[in-house]
């Protein structure tokens, strides 16, 4: 298995910081990161769940499987209204 992702150490996936979020992990994934560590998460709203679809296209369309280790129950939750159940990679 491959080692997650340190940069990562975001403590929030929100509105606030969507776009810082998406730009370091677009970084991560040019970089050939292909695990994201979500264990530090503790704020999410549904700018981070779109946040977590982004990256996931983008590493698709860079030829990737990017997947995502330690989830937080927030996320799983705002996923699970959105009926998006399934579209998460996960380790």
């Amino acid at each position: 298995m491959a080692e997650a992702n340190p940069m990562l150490s975001l403590d929030a996936l929100t509105f606030q910081n969507a776009n810082a979020a998406l730009e370091q992990g677009i970084a991560a994934i040019q970089a050939g990161e292909t695990v994201f560590d979500l264990g530090g998460v503790r704020s999410v709203d549904s700018s981070g769940v779109a946040l977590l679809l982004a990256w996931q296209r983008r590493a698709h369309d860079a030829g990737r499987r990017l997947s995502f280790i330690n989830v937080p129950a927030n996320v799983d939750a705002l996923v699970n209204l959105y009926g998006l159940d399934g579209l998460l990679e996960r380790s």
